[in-house]
């Protein structure tokens, strides 16, 4: 990789870029920004990953539905990225084989033939299998379906621990000397010729004053109101030219449903797809919904029963045995920031990115759409915009993200050279058991998942499970959720066991409350999230 440029001397500032936002794109834009010598700081209201980021169907995919609506070019671009994000970061992201059985009432074989053609070859591959059909009464993903489904198609995507990979893009971005302030809400950005005056608020009421060269709005679906009431110019002009549309994505979670480890995609009688992903070892992953939200706060966005009710009613059309609203042990819910393109259908709005410049006065860079599979072109884009911005362009400041790993994926002082993520995570995990025996094999193989070769770093001289203090919770222990405060930002117990982990998803009320007290008598000492 090349050197890291200096910055340029910007006089009277605080830093170049102030970014509003910490979700995937914002912190992956910091990320990007950070490693060209830009000087950012990076704001978020909540928690890293609090709403969007952490609500996904958790798939790096190339969106092969979005085929029938011509989107070749989101497609192909999704499908590019897919093995750049596995090699990168093996321990929270690994190939995943998908079944899809045949409904001919929903599509015939022929069309669902060329789009799979098509998947396999829009972009190269090197990691993940091409497509095939299977005869699922002898195939081990037949076995919970109906017997009316005897024909179906495998195809390959990718698994990622969503809220997890947007913490590595923020530890990344401060390794290369951004700064990441979380629950530090913008409350009002003022631009002027020079730059912008934007005023943080921390929740303890704690204000700061910050110069900085240009703004990215990363706000997600917060980006127009962003533009509409917090950002303001000196001019007077209208900041906000574009519309989001909302769309609220919702997922349950059951006890597993299958033993097999690939996941399905479901054609429904809507022309939507579900997809049931095995998920955590004891459950299933069923989502997504598509409804319009209008007039909601997005963070406030909850299931509504009958979303509940079409997932178990379309998942039930598939599996032998029905799934029924109480089967849910957990659900949650996100709401995309889209592009408004006029489409009537949710289902159909692009899920494409588009990045506006404002340069009437100091630099503005809004983020409108997006996927998390593209999030790292999304954010190679962005950074070579605000560069040319502010004078410099990507020749001088160059990309680098492409074959960087992140935080926790340089797996090779562990296992030597790098083969294929899957089975490189699989030899790491080996040499994490027998370097630390004492783990045993479940701890050993949560830990290597959550912080890949970090887990150095985590366990530090520990020789026995007494070194790393008291369990909390089962699995959970007082060095983990010290270094969780230290070095992730995680203050509640919501930011340990559901996104910094899903132990949550594990623990009985009790243990999730013993986690909680002990996160709050522990004393409020230097944490990463303060710098």
């Amino acid at each position: 990789m090349s050197a890291i440029p200096s910055a340029s001397p910007a006089p009277a500032t605080d830093c170049d870029v102030l970014i509003v936002g910490g979700g995937i794109n914002g912190c992956g834009i910091a990320r990007d920004l950070a490693g060209r010598g830009w000087r950012v700081v990076l704001c978020e209201k909540d928690d890293l990953a609090s709403h969007t980021s952490s609500s996904s169907t958790k798939l790096i995919h190339g969106g092969l539905r979005y085929l029938e609506y011509y989107e070749f070019s989101l497609v192909r671009k999704a499908l590019q990225e897919r093995e750049v994000l596995l090699k990168s970061a093996p321990h929270i992201m690994w190939p995943l084989r998908f079944v899809m059985p045949h409904d001919p009432s929903m599509r015939p074989a022929w069309m669902i033939r060329i789009g799979l053609f098509m998947y396999d070859h829009l972009a190269r591959r090197e990691v993940l299998p091409g497509s095939r059909s299977v005869d699922l009464r002898a195939h081990a993903a037949g076995k919970p379906l109906k017997a009316q489904y005897k024909r179906g198609f495998i195809y390959s995507d990718g698994w990622v621990d969503d809220a997890r990979l947007v913490v590595l893009n923020a530890l990344d971005a401060k390794a290369r000397g951004a700064e990441i302030l979380t629950r530090t809400r913008c409350v009002n950005a003022q631009r002027d010729a020079g730059g912008w005056t934007a005023t943080l608020l921390g929740t303890d009421g704690a204000k700061r004053t910050l110069r900085a060269r240009a703004v990215v709005n990363a706000a997600g679906p917060w980006a127009e109101s962003f533009l509409r009431g917090v950002a303001q110019s000196a001019k007077g002009e209208a900041l906000a030219t574009k519309s989001l549309r909302l769309v609220k994505g919702s997922h349950i979670v059951v006890p597993r449903l299958f033993e097999h480890d690939h996941a399905y995609i479901f054609q429904n009688p809507d022309k939507r797809i579900i997809f049931a992903i095995p998920y955590q070892d004891e459950f299933t992953l069923i989502g997504t919904t598509d409804i319009e939200l209008t007039g909601d706060d997005p963070g406030a966005a909850r299931i509504a029963q009958e979303e509940v009710e079409y997932l178990c009613t379309q998942a039930s059309r598939y599996f032998e045995k029905p799934i029924a609203p109480s089967d849910v042990v957990w659900t949650y819910s996100g709401v995309r920031p889209l592009l408004d393109d006029d489409s009537g259908d949710p289902s159909a709005v692009t899920r494409d990115y588009m990045l506006e410049s404002n340069t009437t006065a100091a630099p503005l860079l809004s983020v409108w759409g997006g996927k998390i599979t593209t999030f790292r072109k999304l954010a190679e884009d962005a950074a070579d915009e605000v560069g040319r911005m502010l004078g410099q362009s990507a020749q001088q400041r160059p990309a680098w993200t492409d074959g960087a790993f992140l935080a926790g994926g340089d797996l090779s002082s562990w296992i030597g050279a790098a083969r294929r993520p899957d089975d490189d995570f699989e030899r790491f995990v080996e040499a994490v058991q027998a370097r630390h025996p004492w783990l045993g094999s479940h701890l050993a193989r949560r830990l290597a998942r959550a912080y890949g070769a970090r887990i150095a770093d985590l366990l530090g001289d520990a020789k026995a499970m007494a070194d790393l203090g008291c369990e909390v919770a089962p699995g959970l222990h007082e060095r983990e959720l010290r270094f969780l405060q230290d070095n992730e930002w995680a203050v509640s117990a919501e930011d340990v066991l559901w996104r910094r982990s899903k132990l949550g998803l594990h623990y009985t009320p009790e243990q999730r409350e013993q986690v909680a007290r002990w996160l709050r008598q522990q004393p409020q000492q230097a944490r990463a999230g303060s710098n």
